[in-house]
């Protein structure tokens, strides 16, 4: 999937509580919705597993700290055009990056 179109996702879950990004991506008509909403379950599971809390989702303020799309590698197909010539397509990928963070400081720390 192109960045441009991955980012019109993205620039809507910015900032917002993770309860809040997983119920704009549940009713989001794109299909970058369901491939954020992988990466966005996938980094809050990565968190708990980090502070050590199980079920921390539901106890700590999380939020999408950052959120960013950066282009990835192009892959070029060709495709027949009249007269023998070829159409190059290009097949353009992304990288996102999704941080979670708490918003209400741990007390140990």
């Amino acid at each position: 999937m192109s960045p441009r179109k991955m980012r019109l996702v993205v620039d809507n879950i910015r900032g917002r509580n993770v309860v809040d990004a997983f119920s704009i991506l549940k009713y989001t008509n794109k299909e970058a919705a369901v491939w954020l909403e992988k990466l966005l379950l996938s980094a809050v599971n990565n968190w708990e597993q980090k502070a050590d809390q199980s079920g921390a989702s539901d106890d700590f303020d999380l939020y999408i700290k950052t959120a960013q799309v950066d282009p990835g590698s192009i892959i070029y197909r060709f495709l027949p055009a009249p007269q023998g010539r070829a159409y190059r397509v290009r097949k353009r990928r992304n990288h996102v990056t999704l941080v979670v963070a708490n918003r209400v400081a741990l007390d140990g720390e």
